[in-house]
């Protein structure tokens, strides 16, 4: 799915399998949760919007639920999507109604330097080499002013297999059938985690990592 060769129209058509595939498996559940106990917490600004950055966006369905969680709630929020890839930028803008608080943006995360209250990522992190997770664990330390949020993967044999299953049964793209058991490999255990926080600048204290279903393990900080 990320070779350069593949043309727009079968990477939109991957990228809304994927939509698919997130609400089949409550993939955006844990990136709410996690910003409505931002909000009972007294976390969210009162005198202007929360200032979201999501990394590694691609069709930007994580982004739209977040606005229309927001949005019930009275939430003020402005929201960015960052992506490698114009392509991704493209499919997103297509796919979000017009005069939403939504940004899209194509750009390497680790060159960008806008401001963010919050920074998340979902289903990003298991495309880095290990050295660049801890490089985007530095930077989100740096510049996510009240926190920041990581929901990916848990390796693990139910989901390898499960996933195969069940993407030949509803049919989803080739491409996300063969990348979805190739992602569970490439993802992570608990201790996985607590190895890649101990060599990053934060203290390893101030970090959570909790299993979520199904088979999710997400890391979040919330700054004092």
């Amino acid at each position: 799915m990320d070779d350069d060769a593949v043309d727009y129209a079968t990477l939109r058509a991957c990228l809304i399998d994927l939509a698919k595939v997130n609400r089949w498996t409550l993939a955006y559940r844990p990136t709410l949760a996690f910003l409505d106990a931002l909000n009972r917490r007294g976390l969210w600004p009162k005198d202007r919007p929360l200032r979201l950055l999501d990394v590694g966006s691609g069709y930007g369905d994580m982004i739209r639920t977040i606005d229309q969680w927001a949005a019930r709630r009275g939430l003020a929020i402005e929201l960015t999507g960052i992506d490698l890839s114009p392509w991704s930028e493209r499919a997103a803008v297509e796919a979000t109604p017009p005069g939403r608080p939504i940004s899209w943006v194509t750009a390497d995360a680790f060159d960008d330097t806008r401001p963010a209250d919050v920074i998340t990522s979902s289903l990003f992190t298991h495309h880095l080499a290990d050295a660049m997770i801890v490089r985007f664990l530095d930077a989100m330390e740096t510049r996510a002013r009240i926190g920041w949020f990581i929901s990916d993967l848990h390796r693990h044999p139910l989901p390898y297999y499960g996933f195969a299953a069940l993407s030949k049964v509803m049919g989803w793209h080739s491409f996300v059938q063969h990348d979805g058991p190739i992602s569970i490999a490439r993802a992570f255990t608990a201790a996985d985690w607590h190895g890649l926080i101990a060599k990053a600048a934060v203290r390893p204290e101030a970090v959570r990592v909790a299993w979520r279903f199904p088979f999710r393990l997400c890391v979040s900080r919330v700054k004092p």
